[in-house]
């Protein structure tokens, strides 16, 4: 008869940007505050092709980043995956986001940066 019996095979895993909670088994993702890789990233992704862009978002990002809570973060990082020329539309105001950017922290980081 063969083995039934479940075996598991561990392979050494690198966690980065996940920590473990071994008391109660689940995963926790470190916050962007807490992660200077997050944060260098975030900055490198908001270098945009379009030099309004860019200044409008790296001006943001010098006064507020210190501040942006991880729903902030979030909401920066759907903005980001725009093109340049609908992130320009959304930040100057000419359309406000919809579909898969239309969530409330959405609307109020595109309000923040507008007021910045």
């Amino acid at each position: 008869m063969p083995d039934t019996s479940t075996r598991f095979t561990w392979y050494p895993i690198e966690i980065t940007a996940i920590s473990f909670n071994k008391l109660n088994g689940i995963f926790m993702s470190i916050t962007h505050q807490a992660d200077p890789a997050k944060r260098a990233r975030l900055r490198w992704r908001s270098r945009r092709g379009l030099l309004e862009n860019d200044l409008i978002l790296t001006r943001f990002l010098d006064a507020q980043e210190t501040t942006l809570t991880d729903d902030e973060v979030d909401a920066f990082t759907r903005l980001l995956e725009l093109a340049d020329n609908a992130l320009m539309d959304m930040i100057m105001g000419r359309h406000e986001p919809s579909g898969d950017l239309d969530f409330p922290n959405v609307h109020a980081l595109l309000k923040k940066i507008r007021n910045a």
